[in-house]
């Protein structure tokens, strides 16, 4: 049994808190948070842009710890599973490899290079498993993409679009989301969702050209790529970010071209379906069988932890050629030059 020790109590402490009640072979044995009312199990502050609120959370037979050094002084637990905000990434996990423990730490991995550089190295040198929530990579619709084009059962990708549109967050009076210094503003803790997907399905790009809006604060808060790839690789763009007004909370989805199939998928229009045009016959809808996408996210990461294996999904060298990537499509906003992608 691999026993789990969650640090930080916000929209996604809880979304993993509960995706871990139905993960085989693993189990909560210790919470981390400064709030008094949650350290009861009163959650009902707690919402984000998708799912239910936090609820009212029976903690019996778990540790609850205020401090965060407490939590990882405990025995009792195999991995932590980081879900503070990006800026406190780089102390905490160090800090969690140095005490023995194997990290899962919320996506962006930090927010520069340097700090995940650190990280890596602390868990290389603690030999210790070091995993980053990029959780798109588990979502049904966008797993099921990346199982058809890896199949090549309806040729080479020849291009794609993707979209992930959100209007700027409201749901916590403490959102740290705008401030850039601590989450870096949507067009990294955002989109980079995106782009690691792209990683996903076509490789790492040799250059980018973005576009952009530039808030007053300095933030990207919405942006257009184009991936460019060499010897006619494949035409993939994305547009991201929070410039959605209230009404429209979330949106995310994709066309995807391949040479004998088109997908489409968007969570307002298909739903929970993939629309599979192929190259010949009429529109199919394909269902996805697969586990929601925290559960799908959290049972690979406490499946690498009991066998003491690197992820081959969301380990984190993978994770940092994505924020490398993030950060030079900024680049380009404010240059307005394309820019090169450095291995």
């Amino acid at each position: 049994m691999v026993k789990v020790g969650i640090i930080g109590i916000g929209f996604m402490g809880v979304t993993h808190f509960k995706a871990l009640q139905q993960v085989k072979g693993a189990r909560v044995t210790a919470i981390s948070t400064r709030d008094p009312k949650k350290l009861n199990g009163d959650w009902r502050s707690i919402k984000g842009n998708f799912g239910d609120a936090g609820g009212q959370q029976d903690l019996a037979g778990i540790a609850r710890y205020a401090e965060i050094d407490d939590l990882l002084a405990d025995p009792n637990i195999d991995l932590v599973n980081i879900c503070l905000p990006t800026h406190l990434h780089r102390a905490i996990t160090i800090q969690a490899l140095q005490t023995g423990k194997h990290v899962l730490v919320e996506k962006p991995i930090a927010l520069t290079l340097k700090d995940a550089d650190a990280m890596i190295a602390a868990a290389t040198k603690a030999k210790r498993l070091l995993m980053v929530g990029q959780v798109l990579r588990f979502f049904p619709a966008f797993a099921e993409a990346h199982a058809l084009v890896q199949s090549g059962k309806y040729g080479a990708l020849r291009g794609a679009h993707l979209k992930r549109i959100i209007s700027t967050p409201r749901w916590a009076a403490d959102d740290h989301f705008e401030d850039i210094s601590k989450s870096g503003g949507p067009a990294l803790d955002l989109h980079i969702h995106d782009t690691d997907f792209v990683h996903y399905v076509a490789g790492v790009p040799q250059r980018v050209q973005s576009t952009g809006v530039v808030a007053k604060n300095g933030a990207i808060t919405y942006l257009q790529t184009q991936y460019l790839y060499a010897g006619g690789g494949p035409c993939i763009t994305c547009q991201s970010g929070a410039i959605a007004t209230p009404s429209l909370m979330f949106e995310h989805g994709y066309d995807i071209y391949l040479e004998k199939a088109t997908l489409q998928y968007n969570n307002l229009f298909t739903g929970d379906d993939i629309w599979l045009y192929p190259e010949k016959g009429q529109k199919r809808v394909l269902r996805p069988r697969r586990k929601e996408a925290f559960v799908a996210q959290l049972q690979h990461a406490t499946e690498c932890v009991a066998a003491n294996r690197e992820s081959d999904i969301i380990a984190a060298p993978l994770a940092r050629q994505a924020l490398a990537v993030c950060l030079q499509e900024q680049k380009s906003v404010l240059t307005g030059k394309a820019v090169n992608i450095k291995s």
